[in-house]
């Protein structure tokens, strides 16, 4: 559960749908490239290597210059591998629902240097690992909720509880914002601050 309940009021629905509107007409469509590829070589492999983790950080526009991007490449790509076919596999799981399914993932990363706190590179693991299903999170779409009266601390199992609020919007939004994607609603959350 996210940490406050919530029910946004149609000008908070209007400032989402603005700030989804914004973030489209003001972000190259060609910025998403880095992460579709990813996706796309997840699809096919069933795993994220270290390659591809840097070219996520990358699109992230996160630091390597940290001593965990160095312990990080110091293990062998295959062991690499393992961990995100694990946590793939986990964000994939149409059994559980997207926020369990997330928190699962998210716990299969958090062996791997660099994914042991924070979610920012976490969540673009997951969202390449599971486009249809998982959401990037940061600071500024968390920002977004907090914007929109919804609470999400801090706390272990933020990943899983960011995830639960995007179902909760999109499941009580109005038409068309319902039949957004969670990376639809991250995209707008995370522009939301900037439409005011």
């Amino acid at each position: 559960m996210t940490d406050s309940p919530f029910a946004p009021a149609p000008e908070q629905w209007q400032r989402l749908s603005s700030a989804r509107q914004a973030y489209t007409d003001a972000v190259s469509p060609y910025y998403d490239e880095t992460l579709q590829d990813v996706t796309h070589r997840a699809c096919v492999s069933g795993d994220i290597g270290k390659a591809d983790i840097g070219a996520l950080l990358m699109w992230k526009r996160l630091r390597a210059d940290t001593p965990w991007a160095a312990e990080l490449m110091a293990l062998a790509d295959a062991d690499v591998r393992r961990v995100t076919a694990a946590a793939t596999i986990a964000a994939r799981d149409t059994t559980l629902s997207r926020s369990s399914a997330a928190q699962a993932g998210r716990a299969a990363l958090a062996s791997l240097p660099g994914f042991r706190t924070g979610d920012a590179l976490a969540s673009a693991v997951l969202t390449a690992a599971a486009p249809d299903r998982m959401a990037v999170y940061d600071r500024r779409a968390h920002s977004g909720l907090r914007t929109l009266g919804i609470t999400l601390s801090h706390a272990p199992g933020r990943y899983s509880r960011y995830i639960e609020a995007i179902d909760q919007l999109l499941a009580y939004a109005p038409a068309p914002i319902r039949n957004w994607t969670a990376r639809d609603m991250d995209t707008a959350l995370y522009w939301l601050n900037t439409t005011t």
